[in-house]
């Protein structure tokens, strides 16, 4: 038997390293050609988003799982390590921050009624098509049925969302407060302790543990959303890049625009009419969906995940979540990555109001899911 084994291994090895070569060729032309046609930062950024991408599907880091897991069966590991990833973030952009103002700016917003609904609607959709924004494009990227389906209207509905923002905010919001300094520095981390602390009291027996893969994806996510901050000289984000792509194809199907406060704004004009390769959120966002092929790709040898046997109503209610999620996450001015993840990790208080409002959602909509036939009843 050993003889036939090894015999066999290195025809598999080479079976698999031609295709596996051919992904990072694949990774690095796309790198390449993007510093090529519009600027090496450019083409930095595509990498940057590559990292992301790989590093949410290769070592299984999302947001909508954890919280689902917190909800469901009190396991707040997943959870524990976003805080994490936040705290490290923290540790560096606000110093930036506060030293670079004129050249580096954090995921600030408002806190108002349009925000916290958009957080709750987002939160509960989210659970329905268990992905939030980088989580759509993370199962679209790795050939999810559902992420699929789901992303389209994703950015159809962020389209909207933005198309009508400023209608939402009329209805009422606070000025922008923001934690800076060493002070700022010193209460986001108690906040994220005393969440952790939280988690940690209200966790299952056996579950308190991170696990190693998360600590590493933790570290190398924080990494990338520095470099983000660094190079973009912005936050990570998520949901403007798919609104725009929709924005772009109005416009040259002959939309007008300019009914739009948001869309005829210079700056979201400016970029509506400029080469896609040369928006920053947009190119992490094409690396989150280049990142998870490749992984899906490498541990596979091809994306191959079958059509899940769901009523129509599931796919109905896939439809109807994607739309919500884009819609509302532009009257909450973000989603996981850019309101939670980024808000807090620079010091926006509206990062705080979001986490809570999105969380409350989720335990609707993690209830949701089976009422609609996206899994069977308990």
């Amino acid at each position: 038997m050993s003889a036939v084994v090894n015999q066999s291994a290195p025809g598999e090895g080479r079976g698999r390293f031609l295709p596996r070569f051919g992904l990072i060729v694949l990774a690095a032309v796309l790198v390449a050609s993007v510093a090529a046609l519009a600027g090496a930062r450019f083409g930095l950024m595509l990498a940057i988003g590559l990292g992301i991408g790989m590093t949410l599907e290769g070592l299984r880091f999302g947001f909508a799982g954890p919280w689902r897991a917190m909800i469901l069966r009190r396991e707040p590991a997943g959870i524990l390590a976003q805080l994490l990833a936040i705290a490290i973030v923290a540790i560096v952009a606000l110093p930036l921050l506060a030293s670079h103002g004129g050249e580096l700016v954090g995921a600030e917003a408002p806190i108002g009624f349009a925000m916290i609904g958009g957080a709750f609607v987002f939160g509960a959709a989210m659970q329905v098509v268990l992905g939030c924004g980088s989580g759509t494009l993370i199962n679209a990227g790795s050939g999810n049925p559902v992420g699929l389906v789901a992303l389209p209207f994703f950015a159809i509905g962020s389209f909207f969302g933005a198309y009508h923002l400023l209608w939402w905010t009329d209805l009422g919001a606070m000025p922008i407060m923001v934690l800076e300094g060493v002070s700022g520095l010193a209460i986001t981390l108690a906040g994220l302790a005393a969440v952790a602390a939280f988690l940690l009291w209200r966790a299952a027996p056996g579950t308190r543990a991170i696990p190693r893969r998360l600590i590493l994806a933790a570290v190398l996510l924080a990494v990338f959303a520095i470099a983000n901050l660094l190079v973009a000289g912005q936050p990570w984000g998520v949901v403007y890049g798919l609104g725009l792509w929709v924005a772009k194809g109005a416009v040259g199907l002959g939309a007008d625009l300019s009914g739009s406060g948001f869309w005829s704004a210079p700056g979201n004009a400016e970029r509506v009419g400029a080469s896609v390769l040369t928006d920053y959120t947009s190119l992490t966002d094409f690396g989150l969906i280049a990142g998870a092929f490749l992984v899906a790709s490498w541990r596979a040898g091809g994306l191959s995940a079958p059509l899940p046997k769901l009523p129509a109503r599931a796919w109905a209610a896939t439809v109807i979540a994607g739309l919500l999620l884009g819609y509302s996450s532009r009257l909450a001015f973000g989603c996981n990555v850019g309101a939670f993840f980024s808000g807090i990790s620079t010091g926006s208080l509206h990062g705080w109001v979001w986490f809570a409002a999105a969380f409350a959602g989720s335990w609707y909509g993690v209830r949701l899911r089976p009422i609609l036939g996206l899994e069977p009843r308990t």
